[in-house]
């Protein structure tokens, strides 16, 4: 998949089949959709094209108000939008003198002189341009002039996407991960840095690697401790359990959520490392501890938990 940031290093896209979105999550809805562009561009002998924005639109135009969590971050849909088999991604940056553009504004100077667009695969529902103007009934009106095909996506997948976005959000939030993962097609993930922590799992025997997701728009799942996959540097895949919770568990608390991952069978510095942790299942809520006696016992019951799970579900 080749990525294009804007139009200013855009390289010739042979026959372009293209749709717009955000695609947050790249859940099974969306790949139904990227499905069809393949499909679509292989009956031209074109390219599939997904044109996106960041930052989100809703960053831009409500900065103070837009209380925006996204499913993932940019690096983490780039990533499955590659695996989903996309050929071709433009990231534009997302602007208020973009948004000001009119929906023929948009269709003539990006779709038809710079990308040359063959076919246009839309959703019924969709609207582009300022104040959301060019509607699918504009982009028929116009397809003709400019020299390109509009695809429509049946309503009833349209609704699909947008049902499996918002059941995937509250299912986050809820710590229903494995329903969450349904939707998704395989596990919802973070994509970290690894910083220094306050070492209380090193010495109680559970040393941790904390995790700095390094976006403030990435949806937090319900806080708790959650069995996890971590996938490290060098391309191995090992067990973990996972907390994610307002430290520290005892005294007084901070009100700072920490993600904080305990790989099983693990030695290693992976301080400065970036690292891929996958929720599977969430096992228990947060817990005040009184003393870090108590959070020791918990510690060995959440781990043997763990484990009896990963032996069972292999």
């Amino acid at each position: 998949m080749k990525v294009f940031n804007g139009f200013e290093n855009l390289e010739e896209i042979s026959n372009p089949v293209l749709t717009i979105g955000t695609f947050d999550g790249v859940h099974i809805g969306h790949q139904k959709i990227i499905e069809q562009l393949n499909e679509e561009a292989k009956k031209i002998g074109g390219e599939s094209v997904l044109f996106t924005f960041y930052p989100h639109p809703r960053m831009v135009l409500y900065p103070e108000s837009h209380g925006l969590k996204l499913i993932q971050t940019q690096v983490e849909k780039v990533d499955k939008l590659r695996r989903m088999g996309l050929q071709n991604l433009i990231i534009h940056p997302f602007s208020k003198e973009f948004s000001r553009l009119t929906a023929i504004e948009f269709v003539r100077d990006y779709l038809v002189n710079r990308l040359h667009v063959k076919k246009l695969v839309i959703g019924y529902d969709h609207q582009l341009g300022k104040n959301r103007e060019g509607n699918i009934s504009f982009l028929k009106e116009v397809c003709e002039t400019y020299g390109f095909e509009v695809i429509e996506i049946h309503a009833q997948e349209i609704d699909e996407v947008n049902i499996s976005s918002t059941k995937i959000r509250r299912a986050i939030e809820n710590g229903e991960i494995e329903l969450a993962n349904s939707y998704l097609d395989e596990p919802f993930e973070f994509f970290g840095k690894v910083i220094e922590g306050q070492a209380i799992g090193r010495d109680l025997g559970f040393p941790t690697a904390n995790l700095d997701i390094e976006s403030n728009i990435k949806l937090i799942p319900k806080t708790g401790v959650y069995a996890a996959n971590v996938l490290l540097p060098d391309g191995s895949i090992k067990e973990a359990m996972m907390n994610i919770g307002v430290r520290p568990s005892i005294g007084i608390a901070t009100n700072e959520t920490s993600i904080e991952v305990h790989i099983l069978d693990f030695e290693g510095d992976l301080y400065g490392e970036h690292i891929t942790v996958q929720l599977l299942r969430r096992f228990r809520g947060e817990i005040k501890f009184d003393s870090l006696f108590e959070l020791r016992e918990q510690l060995y019951q959440d781990e043997k938990d763990i484990r009896d799970y990963f032996s069972t579900s292999h």
